[in-house]
């Protein structure tokens, strides 16, 4: 009796876990006006970065001096619903509209960033908007962990790439690299900073978090990670986010353990003259650059996240001149140091 008892609790827990299971996959079907309970999640198929479809590239090093950069896109999609009905909470790589709109950073980018250079830009399952609008760190980093995948495989793909472009004279380890990511893009520099082993790192001319923070459990956990201390340093990482007031700064975004200002390159408050009319001052407390003399009104709110008294939207343009002479700046150095031992 004893024994049968036991069976009967034991198929009792197996029927709820069943139920458990289809709740979380199934719609209500009794009543088709009602939402669903838990909508099934569709992950989209992973890119294949041997794919030439998966990659934008420029290659505008004409005399071999220059650098190959590993640019990684910001967010562009919402949550988005497949022909099934199933909720994803990440872009498709393999849909050409989604590709189509991360075209649009990456060109405008590889704008500033390809002349003189080698540039490459993968498209990678980002993660949608909606994790980063919860300001959860749990969500982000739950849902963050596909796309950051992707980008280590492209990153990897990429140093195959560097190394079927080196030329007889020149071999890839005697090239420098610059990884440079916005937003969540930024996000993905920090991971790469930790997938890369340390002959990688010592290839690697900078590394430019755009828009994103550096957490002291980053530093902990990474020692390929070091704070820019000026212009021309190598090996280190560069990281800021622009408010109006350190009141506007969004933590899950930029609560960083340390910035540096790109206009004039200081840790310090000292302030920097940007385009004639703008002042960029960084606070050496919250880590977060000041603008004023620059509205940021072409930005618009979105969804009480970003542009409201931050100007998150605006990181890789505002500064792009900056950047373009910096990147060029840190090459020259890498070289100098690297080439003449």
């Amino acid at each position: 009796m004893m024994k049968r008892t036991k069976r009967w609790i034991l198929a009792a827990i197996l029927i709820f876990l069943c139920g458990v299971t289809a709740i979380s996959y199934c719609n209500h079907t009794s009543d088709q006006s009602s939402a669903p309970l838990l909508a099934a999640e569709y992950i989209p198929q992973p890119p294949v970065y041997a794919d030439t479809t998966m990659w934008i590239t420029v290659d505008d090093d004409t005399d071999d001096t220059g650098a190959d950069i590993f640019y990684v896109v910001s967010t562009w999609e919402e949550d988005w619903m497949n022909a099934d009905s199933m909720v994803s909470h990440y872009a498709d790589v393999w849909n050409p509209l989604h590709r189509e709109r991360m075209a649009i950073e990456i060109r405008r980018a590889a704008a500033y960033m390809a002349p003189g250079n080698r540039f490459y830009a993968p498209y990678y399952r980002h993660t949608t908007i909606d994790a980063f609008v919860t300001q959860n760190e749990d969500t982000i980093y739950r849902r963050t962990r596909l796309a950051m995948g992707d980008v280590c495989d492209a990153f990897d793909h990429f140093l195959q790439l560097r190394h079927q472009a080196a030329s007889q004279k020149t071999t890839a380890s005697q090239r420098p690299f610059i990884i440079a990511g916005f937003s969540q893009g930024g996000l993905a520099v920090v991971e790469l900073l930790k997938h890369m082993d340390d002959e990688t790192y010592s290839q690697m001319a900078a590394a430019y978090v755009l828009g994103y923070k550096v957490t002291p459990e980053d530093t902990v956990a990474c020692h390929h990670i070091k704070p820019a201390q000026g212009a021309d340093d190598t090996g280190v990482t560069i990281c800021y986010n622009t408010v109006k007031n350190v009141r506007y700064a969004k933590p899950i975004i930029a609560a960083s353990c340390f910035a540096i200002n790109p206009v004039n390159w200081c840790t310090d408050a000292t302030p920097a003259t940007l385009h004639d009319t703008i002042t960029v001052t960084l606070s050496p407390e919250h880590h977060v650059l000041i603008v004023s003399g620059y509205s940021g009104s072409e930005y618009k709110p979105y969804r009480d996240l970003i542009n409201v008294g931050d100007i998150h939207s605006c990181e890789p343009w505002l500064y792009s001149e900056c950047l373009q002479q910096n990147m060029a700046v840190r090459t020259a150095a890498w070289r100098s140091s690297h080439l003449n031992k």
